[in-house]
């Protein structure tokens, strides 16, 4: 199995201060969703893992998360694609819990879902704690230029692999497995 386990805010969608709170808020990047269909079509398995505070900060609720997430699969399926699972940690940073990043809990969780190794995934985000979250479980991290990637660059350090965009990703991916 190749498991793709993407961050949401800033990789796939739009991100905001004020956070994504309805919906009507969430608005894809540029060719994200197109890639996710590729990412599909050559037999990834896509999945996103993501922290959401704003349920927690009371921002949104989890009804309104749900929402936003069918309206992302919605958006995604109606161009190929599939994201097979979602899984989200709805904690403010402050409660410490294992499954918010830069954790490894929600990692682990779909390690558990699928029955394979957490080191056997890719993790693609557009942060440090994306990457360090994938660097706990030994797994592939991928910088995205997105959202706050382009800050997060510079601390990334060596062994992560930086790409504009999702749609690179999806290149990149397909070159190596060409390879």
């Amino acid at each position: 199995m190749k498991l793709l386990v993407l961050d949401r805010d800033g990789v796939v969608n739009e991100d905001s201060p004020d956070y994504i709170r309805s919906a009507d808020d969430w608005r894809p990047l540029p060719g994200s969703l197109e890639a996710i269909s590729a990412l599909c079509a050559s037999g990834w398995t896509v999945a996103v893992a993501t922290n959401q505070s704003g349920v927690g900060r009371k921002y949104l609720d989890e009804p309104a998360l749900e929402r936003i997430h069918e309206k992302m699969r919605t958006a995604v399926a109606e161009r190929g694609g599939e994201i097979d699972q979602i899984v989200y940690c709805p904690h403010l940073p402050e409660a410490g819990c294992p499954c918010r990043k830069p954790r490894p809990g929600l990692l682990n969780q779909l390690a558990s879902i699928y029955g394979i190794p957490a080191a056997a995934m890719t993790v693609v985000g557009d942060s440090q704690r994306d990457i360090t979250a994938a660097q706990a479980v030994n797994a592939r991290a991928i910088l995205v230029r997105t959202g706050n990637g382009k800050k997060a660059e510079a601390s990334v350090g060596p062994g992560v692999t930086v790409a504009d965009d999702l749609a690179a990703v999806a290149q990149l991916l397909a070159v190596e497995a060409a390879s």
